[in-house]
């Protein structure tokens, strides 16, 4: 029997959520958003929300990590219709790049014209600390793969897909005004699970990152080939390997989200105000 394609896939997924939730609400969104680890939290902080479990969409793969999420949830902000996805798969799960990004990929097919990804990540660059929040400028993919690597499926972009502005400019620039404070930077995408060395960070750090983490430059690259605009924030959950005397912990991570979640939702607010 013939693998369906991911294309294939994509569509029949899009389909089921608009035949469950209707066109109104499914091909309205605004701005879709992807809430990585401890983030998910905002979601509840949306209007006439509904929400979809990962697992009951067709061919959607749920998160397997602790604090995750894996939801669907649609609703507003500030009268700004929006979609929320309440975590992330990663490859380190086991998930193919295709997998990945499929879900985002879904929300791009129903329309949703621009993309704000969110992560928890390492802190390298200089005057970082555990808390703050970086808008991503750029990135670095380091985990060895890519969305778009098999047969070219013109449904999901270009074979060829350029990739001089994956964040970009304009969206970039609103986000950073939300909040004086905001850091900004380039982000390195590595394939995890485990946590980088100290000799990697200073790897990472001689390549330009100013964070690090497993999750973000795939979606990224993926909704930058169908032409959808794309910005990106991290939570510095913690200071990267060598940086920092203290051991990583995911639990770490987890708690940072939390503790972020009220700024990150204040920003995130005034991101959305005027978004149509």
């Amino acid at each position: 029997m013939t693998e369906p394609s991911e294309a294939g896939n994509v569509e029949r997924a899009a389909a089921w959520l608009e035949g469950q939730l209707g066109a109104e609400r499914v091909r309205g969104v605004a701005l879709a958003m992807v809430l990585g680890s401890g983030l998910k939290s905002f979601a509840e902080r949306l209007d006439a929300s509904v929400e979809v479990p990962f697992g009951d969409v067709p061919g959607w793969p749920a998160p397997r990590v602790e604090g995750h999420g894996g939801a669907v949830v649609f609703g507003a902000v500030d009268g700004v219709p929006v979609a929320c996805l309440t975590g992330r798969v990663h490859l380190y799960e086991g998930w193919t790049a295709g997998e990945v990004v499929r879900a985002v990929r879904t929300l791009r097919a129903l329309g949703a014209p621009r993309f704000l990804l969110t992560n928890a990540a390492g802190g390298i660059g200089a005057g970082l600390a555990a808390g703050d929040l970086m808008v991503i400028t750029d990135h670095l993919n380091l985990t060895g793969g890519s969305p778009l690597v098999g047969d070219h499926e013109p449904a999901l972009g270009p074979r060829f897909p350029d990739m001089s502005a994956v964040y970009s400019p304009p969206l970039t620039h609103r986000l950073r005004s939300c909040d004086e404070d905001l850091a900004a930077g380039v982000y390195a995408g590595l394939l995890g699970p485990s946590y980088e060395t100290p000799a990697e960070v200073r790897m990472l750090r001689t390549l330009g990152a100013d964070a690090v983490g497993m999750s973000t430059v795939h979606e990224a690259i993926a909704l930058r080939a169908t032409g959808a605009e794309v910005c990106g924030m991290s939570l510095i959950s913690n200071l990267a390997a060598g940086i920092s005397d203290r051991p990583l912990s995911h639990d770490e991570v987890i708690e940072a989200g939390r503790a972020a979640a009220a700024r990150m939702t204040d920003v995130v607010g005034a991101f959305c105000r005027g978004l149509s």
